[in-house]
């Protein structure tokens, strides 16, 4: 409770005005039974038509000012309980953005999605419910039950059987509801993820005709949520017909008792239907608490959920830098002794005592097998990852020594996968420099060899993006991302295989236009073609999470078999095309 109440204290005023406001109508509540009874027993008994309009005018006049608590009681709850959510939706986010790789693989991206808008979503409809009944639903109760005793003692007795009752059916049923709504939130976290792979890889799908079993998958998922959303929702369901019956059963004995008493003269007819007010009350305000409760349930459920991705403390951060204003200058990166292992368990490692060093403004091919640990080995640079042994140093310094924002704002990386996000060519591209302006942008296009066809576009820079750069092609996204690094003009660039899905002779040029707009970066390519790297000033061969040679072309086309025997199958695979 302690650290969500940084989330209330802000919007405190509405907090407090709610609930207060819900007491004016929950007064009116009271008061109304009371008056009507006055109006039976006076004004109708006794004929007397100007007391009915002076207790009809009162009704009236309280009926009104209940109906602005009512309002007033609402709005202030609903603009709590939105401000509420939308700050701790904030935070959950920003926490989110804080995970290093590794984070993010111990959550699903789909748990996230469903953790950051549907367990908010409990969460806030709590705190709404909670506070329009938190004084309404008691306040109610110990009203009604005064009132019940002080027309009616002997008749009250008969509530204070059921009470007991009531509340036995709730305990039962907070107990089978809190760990259905953990399964059901879990369900919908396999299912959220089963759409997001289904959309996101579409084209994937319909390329090898996999609709059929993309549907049984979802529907096998579909199904578990269904499955336990009756299961859960089965506590609910049965919660009002029980709370129903119990009400009915209570005003059915209060009726026939109380018909009793008026019959031998003990009980005006005006208190019965009165009395009967306060039962009902004082029973509706018992349920309310019960479904208070239910949801209760739910949002528990969710809240610790959430408090999972806040507790979530990224395993890369800036807390033990020695050098966090220190930025990075030269761009030398020299790997020492690293190892790694995904699976920190796992006996094999992916990188296996990898050293070597890369001197500032070089151009560094690395070269290898699928698999061999090329794209893990350059993470380490700009920290996606931290090594399980080793050092990783860059202008001599340990990367763990720089702030994480100092540290990559020195590197610029096209990422193997090439992302693009939903918005304009030009919004893409000033990720690499926010400020840059049009003249920048179509410079750093052009040397990527995009700016030819974003022009040939209809708007040109304006071109909206979809989701993913789903509107471009492989090779088109490709030099997209390629601009976006180069605008940077970062101290490193890392290219991870950025131009497998463009021609050798687009290729050349890009590497043309790299030596001459960014000189002095050092430009690391990591390339399954040879001929990508063939003109670098050093080749890293790995093999097996190994360097098994390190060199230039020529250099190692004399002494390292791994790889004369990538070179020789490439150029054989040339000739036979």
């Amino acid at each position: 409770m302690k650290r969500y109440f940084k989330y209330i204290k802000p919007y405190m005023l509405s907090f407090i005005l709610g609930p207060i406001l819900m007491i004016v109508e929950i007064l009116g509540e009271i008061v109304l039974p009371k008056l009507m009874s006055l109006i039976i027993n006076k004004g109708i008994v006794e004929h007397n038509v100007g007391y009915i309009s002076a207790m009809g005018g009162a009704m009236i006049g309280i009926a009104f000012l209940m109906m602005i608590g009512g309002v007033g009681g609402a709005y202030f709850g609903a603009k709590a309980s939105i401000n509420f959510a939308a700050d701790l939706r904030k935070d959950t986010f920003k926490s989110v953005q804080t995970f290093s790789f590794s984070n993010i693989d111990s959550f699903s991206t789909g748990s996230l999605v469903t953790r950051l808008t549907n367990d908010i979503t409990q969460v806030q409809n709590f705190v709404n419910m909670s506070l329009r009944m938190m004084l309404r639903a008691p306040g109610m109760l110990i009203g009604a039950v005064i009132m019940a005793f002080v027309m009616n003692a002997r008749l009250a007795v008969i509530v204070l059987i059921v009470v007991p009752i009531i509340l036995v059916l709730i305990v039962i049923v907070i107990s089978l509801a809190f760990p259905r709504f953990q399964a059901l939130q879990e369900k919908m976290d396999k299912l959220n993820s089963a759409i997001r792979e289904a959309l996101t890889n579409v084209r994937v799908i319909k390329s090898f005709v996999r609709d059929d079993f993309e549907k049984t998958k979802f529907e096998t998922a579909n199904s578990d949520l269904k499955a336990s959303s009756m299961k859960a929702f089965k506590v609910m369901i049965t919660t009002g017909p029980l709370m129903g019956l119990m009400m009915n059963i209570t005003t059915l004995a209060v009726v026939w008792y109380g018909g009793k008493q008026i019959l031998v003269g003990d009980m005006p007819v005006g208190d019965l239907t009165a009395f009967t007010s306060y039962v009902a009350q004082i029973l509706i305000s018992l349920v309310m608490s019960s479904f208070v409760i239910l949801q209760s349930s739910r949002a528990i459920a969710s809240a610790k959920r959430i408090n999972e991705v806040l507790d979530c403390k990224s395993d890369i951060n800036d807390e033990k830098a020695a050098y966090p204003d220190k930025k990075v200058e030269n761009g030398s990166v020299e790997f020492k002794n690293v190892s790694f292992r995904y699976y920190k368990e796992s006996s094999d490692p992916v990188l296996d005592h990898v050293s070597f060093k890369i001197e500032s403004g070089e151009t560094v091919g690395i070269i290898g097998s699928t698999g061999s640990g090329k794209t893990t080995l350059v993470s380490f640079i700009p920290r996606l990852y931290d090594v399980d042994e080793g050092e990783v140093l860059v202008d001599g310094i340990d990367v763990k020594d720089y702030s994480l924002k100092n540290l990559r704002d020195g590197v610029s990386m096209v990422l193997q996968k090439n992302v693009l996000f939903s918005g304009s060519i030009e919004e893409n591209l000033k990720w690499g420099k926010e400020d840059a302006t049009m003249e920048e942008i179509r410079s750093v296009a052009d040397m990527a060899q995009a700016d030819g066809f974003v022009t040939g576009f209809a708007e040109g820079y304006d071109t909206d993006l979809g989701q993913g750069g789903v509107n471009v092609s492989g090779g088109q996204k490709q030099r997209l991302c390629i601009a976006r690094a180069m605008l940077k003009k970062p101290k490193i660039l890392i290219l991870d295989d950025s131009t497998s899905a463009v021609d050798t002779a687009t290729e050349a040029k890009i590497r043309e236009s790299l030596k001459s707009y960014c000189p002095d970066t050092t430009k690391i390519i990591i390339a399954q073609r040879i001929s990508s790297v063939i003109e670098a000033d050093k080749i890293v061969v790995i093999d097996d999470g190994r360097v098994v040679g390190m060199g230039t072309h020529d250099e190692l086309i004399k002494d390292c078999e791994a790889y004369k025997e990538i070179y020789y199958s490439q150029m054989d695979k040339e000739v036979s095309a």
